[in-house]
């Protein structure tokens, strides 16, 4: 076993324990692996489908129903979303996707550890939700960040778990199913790419169902702060590593 298909599996393992405990965070946790070695637009076809898997597991073993009308504007932002995502994901390189990266995990992730501290966003109503929608679309896109902005959107508006996690599982489900299928017609996934695939899905499975089932047992609260701080340490090394290859462009 190689060196690449290790990486491959240990971040598929970590990530789909991450996604079945919280609901969340498939893409993130496996580029924090995988963007060091692999390329951008593999790495974002394995993270599209190891998140669509886990998002099809949780439908089945976590059930928290949806509420369509609050749903919706998410949905309808995202599918706008998507196709600006789609026009990006060929431009990046790998010096600057890790840049990308990087920056997202070492604002995101202290943003949502310190989230409960934030005043409660209250304004905006659906059209705000539409925007936040339109965000996660381009970021899914990319790599299967569906539901980075939607989970912090929905923390800063005050919503309960259970009540936040049918918001992102359902939106996740939706964006990733469509960017997946866009893949597939585009090309980036392709028979090249199942190998690969074929590693990601078994590596995922198990952990993901242990995570869903912890899910009600575990406080979600303290485990999701050490994942977000292991997270933004990762963050600011891909970003740290990223600056020498950046600046040698701008010499």
């Amino acid at each position: 076993m190689d060196s690449q298909t290790l990486v491959i599996i240990a971040g598929a393992v970590a990530a789909g324990f991450v996604q079945g405990l919280s609901g969340f965070g498939f893409g993130l946790v496996a580029m924090s692996f995988w963007a060091w070695t692999i390329d951008p637009r593999l790495a974002a076809a394995m993270a599209v489908f190891g998140a669509l898997t886990g998002q099809i597991i949780a439908a089945v073993t976590v059930r928290r129903g949806f509420d369509l009308k609050t749903l919706a504007p998410f949905v309808l932002g995202g599918l706008l979303g998507l196709p600006m995502g789609m026009w990006l994901l060929p431009q990046l390189d790998v010096q600057v996707f890790k840049a990308f990266l990087g920056a997202l995990l070492a604002v995101w992730c202290p943003a949502m550890l310190f989230s409960a501290q934030l005043p409660r966003i209250t304004r905006g109503g659906q059209i705000a939700d539409a925007v936040i929608g339109a965000g996660g679309g381009v970021m899914g896109a990319l790599g299967g960040f569906t539901g980075v902005l939607p989970t912090l959107w929905c923390t800063l508006r005050g919503m309960q778990k259970d009540s936040q996690r049918a918001i992102v599982q359902n939106f996740n489900l939706s964006m990733l199913l469509v960017t997946f299928g866009t893949y597939v017609a585009t090309g980036v996934i392709s028979s090249a790419t199942l190998p690969f695939l074929a590693i990601v899905a078994p590596a995922m499975l198990i952990p993901s169902l242990l995570g869903a089932r912890l899910y009600i047992g575990i406080s979600e609260a303290t485990f999701r702060k050490v994942v977000l701080s292991l997270l933004t340490c990762t963050g600011i090394a891909l970003l740290v590593s990223s600056v020498p290859g950046l600046l040698r462009r701008l010499a």
